[in-house]
């Protein structure tokens, strides 16, 4: 009996083509959204935990406080003496300066202006480790590398930094000055950090000799036993009092990667959020637009209704087939949404990947697919319940005599 119920249902959508197409597309239009935003956030999300993976949450960085990029503002900085003493605390296993300095680089008539980094030979390991990435190709800075340079992936791709990419060897100008490419970082995903440039010390400050003993931030790893939110409150007392600064008014702050990484996930979330409750007022309109067709269909079907209470059909019988009618409706327009949600999705993962962004990168987990087809049938059967209790409980004799 049920399984004829659910025929007749779906038989009446089949009736009424045009107006149950009208509402499916009401439908998949915020199916459509929310899986597309969704399918980003867990691309996101899925990114963070391998960075995660990839440098461990053993990980802590001390920045300056200022405004902009680190080693933007010339009025906050740390020293080599701040880094000394801070390398003196318990718990510390690895640390080192990071320089950051807007570099202006040239090939072939073009000028770039570019993150330039100047770090310590001998602790390339530990940066390579906080950034998660290695030497794609060529080799990594040495200390005798005065006039050579690593650069980022992006150089070694034509149309990214330059028409034309930089090739291994070849001589790029950087602040008036010809630098040897002696090797390529990999693709890190986001066209900032894959356009710097990474000198020694000694190269940095012959560059910048304003900037000498002003690091933009400093990288460090803690020992395996120790917890580093533990050990980044102990740094901040013993650097605070070094620096003889008052507890809420320090020039810097120290952050463990973990804590990083959460930032990162809160807005995420909070963006997310953003995105998906404006997806969601299009579903809530498209369940308004789900009841009006339902109560529309009650209408026009009153004396067939009558007529099949007469010959002993259940209240709970007639409400069956109107819930189960919307509710279909509902879900074949979350199977459409999910269609145009996963091309628009695949779509935006590539234009983000070509434009240098490949962290952008969506994800498309069965629970998705599954969850958004749930709920749309859900939105729909919710929106045709009250014109089915309606129609419910429709009288046999008025519902005959109805014109």
């Amino acid at each position: 009996m049920s399984l004829d119920l659910v025929k007749y249902a779906l038989l009446n959508i089949k009736r009424r083509k045009l107006r149950s197409g009208l509402t499916i597309l009401s439908i998949l239009i915020g199916i459509t959204a929310i899986y597309a935003l969704v399918s980003f956030g867990v691309g996101l999300q899925n990114y963070v935990n391998i960075i995660a993976e990839e440098a461990g949450i053993d990980k802590l960085f001390i920045q300056s406080r200022g405004i902009g990029a680190p080693g933007t503002d010339e009025n906050f900085f740390l020293t080599k003496g701040d880094v000394d003493f801070v390398e003196k605390v318990n718990g510390i296993e690895e640390i080192t300066g990071i320089y950051t300095k807007t570099a202006e680089v040239k090939k072939n008539g073009q000028t770039k202006f570019v993150f330039g980094m100047g770090v310590d030979p001998e602790k390339t390991d530990l940066v390579d480790e906080s950034f998660t990435v290695k030497i794609e190709i060529g080799r990594q800075i040495k200390k005798s590398d005065f006039d050579k340079a690593v650069l980022g992936h992006n150089y070694h791709e034509d149309n990214r930094v330059f028409k034309k990419s930089v090739v291994l060897g070849e001589k790029i100008d950087i602040n008036g000055r010809k630098f040897e490419v002696v090797g390529f970082y990999e693709k890190v995903g986001n066209p900032q950090d894959d356009s710097n440039i990474y000198f020694t010390y000694e190269t940095f400050e012959s560059l910048f000799p304003d900037n000498e003993d002003k690091f933009g931030f400093v990288m460090i790893k803690a020992n395996r036993n120790i917890d580093p939110s533990v050990l980044a409150d102990s740094i901040t007392k013993r650097l605070r009092k070094h620096k003889g600064q008052e507890e809420g008014k320090e020039d810097f702050f120290v952050q463990t990667f973990e804590d990083a990484l959460q930032t990162f996930n809160n807005i995420i979330l909070a963006l997310n959020g953003v995105l998906f409750l404006i997806a969601l007022i299009s579903v809530v309109v498209a369940g308004v637009n789900t009841m009006n067709t339902m109560y529309t269909a009650v209408l026009e079907r009153t004396k067939e209704t009558g007529v099949m209470k007469a010959v002993g059909a259940r209240n709970s019988s007639i409400l069956f087939i109107y819930v189960i009618e919307s509710g279909f409706v509902g879900a074949v327009g979350g199977i459409i949404g999910i269609f145009f949600g996963f091309l628009i999705s695949s779509a935006g993962g590539l234009i983000a990947a070509q434009a240098g962004f490949s962290f952008l990168k969506p994800a498309f987990p069965i629970w998705l697919s599954l969850g958004c087809v749930l709920f749309a049938f859900i939105v729909g059967a919710v929106s045709g319940v009250m014109p089915a209790i309606r129609a419910s409980k429709l009288k046999p004799v008025d519902a005959l005599r109805y014109e």
